[in-house]
């Protein structure tokens, strides 16, 4: 299991490490939130371990962005123990846990391990692409004040996008994966939907686009 380790206290990271790596994590260790954003962002991690007062960027901050970008990485969060707070504002930002300082390595390691059995069960109520956010909750596409509530059909593809981001997905696959395997739809219907969210994000201002490629599919990609 690979982890990522944001800590300014270079002698407790140390010896957290030490321990991770002792049980056989393989761990990556940064000392400020913006080493935590840019490595979370271009890295592949089962987990990540996260102090909430960090330089440059707070752990609370790492983590708002992350999970508005469609990250869903766990996340066990590090806290002051006076900082109730910061454990509820956490909690609500999409963190998996949190364990308040100073802690025992053994319930540190039974957290990671209760948090790295979760790590499928997290998605973001929050998608986002560029200057697009899709609410799972609202049904509600937007770009900054500009907002458009999606009817049912419309918002499964644009999840479906979103949760596929970088990835082309065929006709077939949307047919079958918003209409459902057993629909009487034409193939034609994923086209019309299609054009519907273009239309869409072009009246919203989106810097997205849905990209089609001959024979393979389609797929969200940011313009800018």
């Amino acid at each position: 299991m690979k982890l990522l380790y944001a800590e300014d206290e270079h002698s407790l990271a140390e010896a957290v490490v030490d321990v991770l790596e002792y049980h056989k994590y393989k761990v990556d260790v940064v000392y400020d939130g913006q080493d935590a954003l840019d490595w979370a962002e271009n890295d592949q991690y089962d987990g990540i371990i996260m102090d909430v007062m960090m330089p440059k960027l707070s752990g609370l901050e790492v983590l708002r962005r992350l999970r508005a970008a469609g990250n869903r990485t766990p996340i066990l969060l590090l806290t002051a123990k006076a900082e109730i707070e910061d454990r509820i504002q956490g909690l609500d930002l999409g963190a998996d846990d949190y364990l308040s300082k100073p802690f025992a390595m053994g319930e540190l390691l039974a957290r990671v391990r209760a948090m790295l059995r979760r790590r499928e069960d997290y998605t973001p109520d929050l998608l986002q692409l560029g200057n697009l956010c899709l609410d799972r909750k609202s049904y509600t596409l937007s770009v900054g004040d500009q907002k458009l509530l999606l009817p049912k059909l419309e918002f499964q593809m644009m999840e479906l996008f979103l949760l596929n981001r970088g990835i082309y997905l065929s006709t077939e696959d949307l047919l079958v994966k918003v209409w459902g395997y057993d629909t009487d739809a034409e193939i034609g219907i994923v086209w019309v939907y299609i054009s519907y969210l273009r239309k869409k994000l072009v009246s919203l201002g989106a810097d997205v686009q849905i990209k089609a490629k001959r024979n393979i599919g389609y797929m969200l990609e940011q313009t800018t």
